[in-house]
């Protein structure tokens, strides 16, 4: 990356190399003006807040969930001893992560049961979950119509070239 002498541009060159031996290369150059720059925060400024339309709808609904019966059991491990030490470690920080977020979204009527069993002699990665979900019929319809009537408003209208193909615009960016 280097500014152009000429205009106040920003000149950013790319080489990639591909195939079995990476003899082949391809440079690319492009420059990137205040212009980018803008339309680039401008499309990131509309995906932001059709996502956060979208979270609402959907967290909401999810709020109607309830969850009960969790049970998830694992097995786990690698041949080495304290890689599988660590590995289960890992392991316990993930379903506590993944409880916890499904805690905070839906209602729990009961303690998951969770395990995970480490296997310090081979190489073995086994999971078994299990839950019952339970959603009235009401509130997933009434979830699916705010979902279309949200979608029905269409794409944000980005301004940048790799997200204009998405809202259907031609743009005429560097």
């Amino acid at each position: 990356m280097k500014i152009d002498d000429n205009s106040p541009t920003i000149i950013a060159e790319q080489k990639v190399r591909s195939g079995p031996d990476e003899n082949m290369k391809q440079q690319k150059t492009t420059q990137v003006d205040k212009n980018d720059l803008l339309s680039s925060l401008h499309d990131f400024k509309q995906l932001i807040n059709h996502i956060v339309g979208l979270h609402k709808i959907i967290r909401n609904f999810l709020k109607k969930v309830t969850i009960r019966n969790i049970e998830w059991h694992t097995v786990v491990g690698v041949s080495d001893a304290a890689a599988t030490g660590v590995l289960t470690g890992a392991f316990w920080a993930v379903k506590g992560g993944v409880i916890g977020v499904l805690s905070n979204y839906m209602k729990m009527k009961e303690m998951p049961v969770m395990t995970i069993t480490p296997s310090f002699q081979q190489t073995v990665s086994i999971t078994s979950f299990k839950c019952m979900i339970q959603v009235r019929v009401g509130h997933a319809i009434l979830a699916g119509i705010k979902l279309v009537k949200y979608w029905r408003g269409g794409w944000p209208e980005f301004k940048s070239k790799p997200l204009s193909a998405l809202s259907g615009e031609n743009t005429n960016s560097v």
